[in-house]
């Protein structure tokens, strides 16, 4: 199995291969590896949201499902906006970092939220 391969669509690492095509089983994308392996090349750099937007610094984004923060008892509701993000290379999948009202600084997964 190739072991650098990801999804296009969710970036998921746990595809196989089913027939001639890969098989996402996160997000059931099916592709051939040979037709898309060009555009995976030139998007690798870009932060997408939850329905494929691309994102930039500064831009408003809006969490699509509650979010539970980690160590602690607080909840990131969906429908909340966050103004102003921040794009990140987080190693652990946060790529966003932003300031929510409430709650304060925290970085997010980009798959969790859309543009605004």
């Amino acid at each position: 199995m190739d072991s650098n391969l990801k999804c296009p669509v969710c970036g998921c690492e746990h595809v196989y291969p089913d027939g001639a095509l890969w098989m996402c089983p996160e997000c059931a994308h099916e592709w051939n590896p040979a037709e898309t392996g060009v555009e995976n090349d030139a998007a690798s750099g870009e932060i997408r949201d939850a329905n494929g937007n691309v994102l930039a610094d500064g831009d408003t984004v809006t969490v699509i499902k509650d979010l539970k923060i980690k160590g602690s008892s607080m909840v990131v509701k969906g429908g909340t906006k966050v103004k102003n993000i921040r794009l990140s290379d987080g190693g652990d999948g946060h790529d966003i970092a932003c300031k929510i009202a409430g709650i304060g600084a925290m970085n997010l997964k980009s798959e969790f939220v859309r543009k605004a």
